[in-house]
């Protein structure tokens, strides 16, 4: 893929960018401060409590969502684009996971549990797992409605209809699978509820390689793609730009002159 150059505009003395380093830092602490403020929104919402039994293929048999969260009281749930029928997990979900394993141990320590869910059949995760290198717990709900419950999973008859119930509203979707990440809390008594549910960029938050790019001249450099992530492969396969599967499931389809551009 061509790496575009820049040259900046503006170049100035040492003094005047520290003059003008401030004035950003001013509306940097001011963007703080709105983030903190809005995750104590999002820890203000209401619950909803789950009532469903959903049952998951998990490393050791079968396991419920109560004993997913593995004796913390906080489970965060990835919704990873993994559909029964595809060769490989979605490269965009996958460059989120490689973000993950590290921040494991520690999320422990503030009694959170977190896991990924696909219908892939379980084998397929395990195998891909495997593949990736991944460490962190993934289990299957190809056998219940979880995917179809927290709508990241759609029929052929809905994508059909031109729109499906995503991101709390009806909108275009390119894929019978999307991305999605869930929170549940558990009590004592061991009534389980649902706390919070974000989809689309609401899934960056676990992306630190975006957050780099941001900060960078070039940013995310994604604006001349024909899609957003459209130059991300999974991480073995960068030296050869190839995709496991030819078919792209979990990709828009886009003009075979567009994917050149793309390095596809």
């Amino acid at each position: 893929m061509t790496q575009k150059q820049i040259e900046h505009p503006k170049v100035v003395s040492q003094p005047e960018w520290v003059e003008a380093r401030k004035q950003l830092l001013k509306k940097e602490k001011e963007l703080t401060k709105l983030r903190d403020a809005l995750a104590q929104e999002r820890r203000d919402l209401p619950w909803v409590k789950v009532d469903k039994n959903y049952v998951f293929e998990a490393q050791g048999g079968k396991k419920t969502l109560s004993e997913l969260f593995d004796g913390r009281s906080q489970l965060i749930v990835y919704h990873f684009m993994f559909g029964p029928e595809w060769k490989e997990g979605c490269p965009s979900c996958s460059f989120l996971m490689d973000h993950t394993d590290g921040t494991l141990v520690h999320l422990a320590q503030r009694d959170v549990s977190f896991l990924a869910v696909s219908r892939a059949p379980f084998p397929k995760i395990e195998e891909f797992k495997k593949r990736m290198g991944w460490h962190f717990n993934w289990v299957s709900s190809f056998a219940n409605d979880f995917n179809r419950d927290f709508h990241v999973s759609f029929t052929k008859e809905e994508l059909a209809k031109g729109r499906v119930e995503y991101n709390f509203d009806l909108t275009e979707f390119p894929s019978e699978e999307a991305p999605g990440i869930s929170v549940f809390y558990k009590n004592k008594n061991g009534d389980i509820f649902h706390t919070y549910s974000s989809y689309a960029r609401g899934t960056e938050v676990g992306v630190g390689t975006y957050a780099y790019l941001d900060l960078v001249p070039k940013g995310r450099d994604e604006d001349g793609l024909p899609f957003t992530m459209a130059w991300l492969r999974h991480h073995d396969r960068y030296a050869d730009g190839h995709l496991a599967d030819p078919n792209r499931p979990y990709w828009p389809s886009f003009p075979t002159d567009a994917a050149s551009a793309a390095g596809k």
